[in-house]
C-alpha cells in the first residue's frame, strides 16, 4: 500500500515529463517481486538525483560529445589542438645544430609556418576500472615549415611525432563545486631524424585534471625513461639529449578558459633550479568563420621543439584554428 501511495504522489508532480528520479522510482514499483519499502526506494533514488547535482564542466562536455562520435569509423577524434600557423617569426634558429648537413641552415628565415595535427582513438568498449574511464592511442605531429625559404627548396625544418598510450578517468573528487580526473600515460616524441640532428625520450606522466564551468586546469608530471649513454656522438644508439630535462624540466601546468566562442589558455614549465630554465606559451582563439577559428599563439623559453630545446627563443604566430580544447 505504501508503494501505491508512493508512486501516486510522484505521477502528480512528473506532468512534464520524468527524471532520472522518477524513473529510478517506476523502475523499482513496477517490479513485483521486490520488498523494498517506499522509504528505501526513496532513499536509492534520492542518492542518485544527488549524484547528478554535479554540473558537467568544460572538459566533461567535450568528452560527453566525443563519446557520441567516436566509434563512427568516419569520424576521427582529435586530441590536443588542431591548427595551421601560416606565419610564425622567431627570435632565434638553432643554426649550430644543422652545421654539420651544409650551409643551407645559413638561409634559413626566422619567419616560417608552424602546423599541428592530433588524434586519438579509443580502445575499450566498456568500462575497465571504474565508471565511463577510457584508453586511448594518441598521435600528435607537429612542423616547422621553412615555406618562404625558396632559396633551399622550402624545406620542413623540424618535424616532431608524438604518439602515445593513456588512460582516462573521473574522480570522485569536487572541491569548490568542480569536477576533477586523472590521466595516466606513456609516450615517445622524436623528430625522426638520424645522427646528430636526432633527438628523442620517453616519458611516463600523469595528469591531474579541474574544471568548474568554462575553466579548466591540467597539471601534468613525467618521468623520463632512462636511455644508455652514446659512447661516440655518432652512434645510433644512445641518448640523444642527455640533459633535455634540464631545459625541458619536470612538469606542465596549462590553464583554460572560454568565453563565449573565445578561448585563452596559458601554458607553463620549469625546472625547477637556480638557472630558471622552463618555457610559457600563450594562446587565443576567436571565431572566424563557420568551424573554422582564428588563433594566436606566443611561445617564450626552451623546448618548443625537439632541435631546438636547448635554446631560448620567443615567436608569435597566427593562423587558423581547426579544433580547440574545450
Amino acid at each position: 500500500m505504501r508503494k501505491i501511495i508512493f508512486f501516486i504522489g510522484l505521477m502528480s508532480t512528473s506532468v512534464y515529463g520524468t527524471t532520472d528520479y522518477e524513473n529510478c522510482v517506476l523502475d523499482a514499483v513496477s517490479v513485483d517481486s521486490s520488498q523494498d519499502t517506499a522509504t528505501q526506494i526513496n532513499q536509492r533514488c534520492t542518492s542518485l538525483k544527488n549524484e547528478k547535482k554535479q554540473t558537467l564542466g568544460a572538459i566533461s562536455k567535450r568528452v560527453k560529445a566525443e563519446r557520441e562520435f567516436q566509434w563512427n569509423r568516419f569520424v576521427i577524434t582529435p586530441h590536443r589542438r588542431n591548427y595551421i600557423l601560416p606565419y610564425t617569426h622567431t627570435s632565434k634558429l638553432n643554426r649550430e645544430a644543422y652545421e654539420f648537413a651544409g650551409d643551407w641552415a645559413d638561409e634559413a628565415k626566422q619567419y616560417e609556418a608552424k602546423l599541428q595535427l592530433s588524434i586519438k582513438v579509443p580502445i575499450n568498449h566498456q568500462d575497465i576500472f571504474r565508471k565511463n574511464d577510457a584508453l586511448y592511442l594518441g598521435f600528435t605531429l607537429q612542423s616547422w615549415w621553412q615555406v618562404y625559404a625558396s632559396e633551399i627548396s622550402a624545406p620542413f625544418r623540424e618535424t616532431n611525432y608524438q604518439p602515445e598510450l593513456f588512460y582516462l578517468t573521473g574522480l570522485d573528487w569536487h572541491p569548490m563545486g568542480g569536477n576533477t580526473g586523472l590521466i595516466l600515460g606513456i609516450e615517445h616524441q622524436s623528430n625522426g631524424r638520424t645522427q646528430l640532428l636526432s633527438r628523442s625520450w620517453n616519458r611516463v606522466y600523469s595528469s591531474f585534471l579541474y574544471e568548474k564551468g568554462d575553466f579548466a586546469l591540467s597539471f601534468r608530471p613525467w618521468y623520463r625513461l632512462k636511455e644508455d649513454k652514446k659512447k661516440e656522438p655518432l652512434d645510433s644508439e644512445g641518448d640523444d639529449n642527455p640533459d633535455i630535462e634540464a631545459y625541458m624540466g619536470h612538469f606542465e601546468v596549462r590553464t583554460i578558459y572560454r568565453s563565449k566562442e573565445h578561448e585563452y589558455g596559458v601554458m607553463w614549465r620549469n625546472n625547477l633550479r637556480s638557472d630558471n630554465k622552463g618555457a610559457i606559451e600563450l594562446d587565443w582563439s576567436f571565431p572566424l568563420y563557420g568551424h573554422l577559428k582564428g588563433f594566436v599563439q606566443y611561445f617564450n623559453g626552451y623546448g618548443e621543439s625537439l632541435v631546438d630545446y636547448n635554446i631560448s627563443q620567443q615567436r608569435i604566430g597566427i593562423g587558423i584554428l581547426l579544433t580547440d580544447i574545450l
